[in-house]
């Protein structure tokens, strides 16, 4: 729920896509009062919600049930991909964005994956050494933070370790990118973030917030860092939720 003054601009991104890993059965969006709503997809294929906010209240709803099965673990043989045979596409995820510096992890990255083979392992090596160094703290961090920030402060929240494992990857050349979604059995409960790294020919799935032996994600979407992937947008004045409320139940 917010509280709009004026009225306000804003985009979101509530509204997962379904794909290989994941079926949509039911998404629901319902707004209050309701309003006009442009739905679009953005360069990197995640759907965003468009609308004018009036002034007063302003209450939006999102579910979704989904069927997804148990997060798939990395395959050890899942190898370094040489920048020449990746796809076009996945080029823009090797670059420093805005908070991942990448240029500026160039030593550390190779010194924490010293000895490991290329590709997956030194994916894992990075992810292992995340969660260990950077203390998980929620609520630490209201605002997206670099991850030159993050390896100073010693800790954040999943945005922010996610953040850290990105930057780490793309200093030895292995494409990663930020993902925001849903995971079932999370405490405290919230939306949550993770990376994916580019080995072996695929994208898969790390989490340096969390490790458990099986888990059940949906997707909301993907992007270089968190600037791509922002559950919502104000575009004007400073807009901040009065009341948020985030759950997930395993049917």
């Amino acid at each position: 729920m917010f509280d709009v003054q004026v009225n306000t601009a804003m985009s979101f991104m509530l509204r997962p896509q379904a794909d290989m890993r994941q079926e949509i059965t039911q998404d629901e969006f319902v707004l209050k009062p309701r309003v006009s709503v442009e739905q679009a997809t953005d360069i990197f294929g995640n759907t965003v919600q468009r609308l004018v906010a009036p002034p007063g209240e302003f209450e939006l709803s999102a579910s979704v049930d989904a069927l997804v099965g148990p997060t798939e673990r990395v395959a050890e043989d899942a190898g370094f991909v040489s920048i020449h045979n990746l796809p076009a596409e996945i080029l823009t995820y090797l670059l420093p964005s805005r908070y991942c510096e990448s240029d500026r992890f160039g030593d550390m990255a190779t010194q924490i994956v010293a000895g490991q083979a290329l590709g997956s392992a030194q994916v894992q090596a990075i992810t292992t050494w995340v969660r260990d160094k950077i203390r998980n703290v929620p609520l630490s961090s209201t605002f997206p933070v670099s991850a030159a920030e993050v390896n100073r402060r010693g800790e954040g929240v999943c945005r922010d370790l996610a953040h850290m494992g990105i930057t780490l990857c793309r200093a030895l050349c292995i494409p990663a990118r930020l993902v925001v979604g849903y995971l079932d059995g999370l405490e405290p409960m919230d939306i949550h973030a993770w990376f994916e790294a580019y080995v072996g020919g695929r994208w898969w799935t790390f989490d340096p917030s969390v490790a458990t032996a099986i888990d059940y994600r949906i997707v909301i979407a993907r992007g270089r860092d968190a600037a791509d992937v922002a559950i919502y947008n104000q575009y004007g004045p400073m807009l901040l939720p009065r009341y948020m409320r985030v759950s997930v139940s395993r049917v």
